[in-house]
């Protein structure tokens, strides 16, 4: 089976695109970029954020949940990650591999396989346009 490689259409959309959301949490997993933020007009009340999210090396990003309302792609840009959904196998991804998250679906587990280089996904939401707050770190 071929993989679809989305990676120069996806860098290209954040290049030409690339705007600060306010609606990007301060207490989100990992190191954070905001990459892109527009609302959907064939979708009232919802939008699509991209942020670019970077794993030191060895890094296992805090435990931790997303807005109700969001679906997330997640796209590996660099490294090696291992991920894992709550209730799902643990699995490994490498660069142009992709995953995603439903409303409610618990995050617990996104770690960075290599000791000595980081790792980069771009997350991408469809969320409620009101949404302030996309990522709440488990207590």
């Amino acid at each position: 089976m071929s993989r679809l490689n989305l990676r120069p259409a996806l860098t290209a959309l954040v290049l030409a695109f690339a705007v600060t959301p306010t609606a990007v949490s301060a207490k989100s997993a990992g190191n954070v970029v905001p990459r892109f933020m527009q609302t959907l007009p064939n979708v009232p009340g919802k939008s699509m954020i991209a942020v670019e999210v970077t794993l030191a090396p060895g890094e296992n990003a805090a435990s931790h949940r997303h807005a109700k309302s969001a679906f997330i792609m997640a796209y590996v840009l660099s490294g090696i990650i291992e991920n894992q959904i709550a209730g799902q196998p643990a699995k490994i991804y490498r660069p142009s591999d992709t995953w995603f998250e439903v409303p409610g679906d618990h995050h617990v587990m996104a770690r960075n396989m290599s000791k000595t280089r980081p790792a980069k996904l771009l997350a991408v939401f469809v969320v409620d346009s009101e949404k302030k707050e996309l990522t709440t770190i488990d207590p």
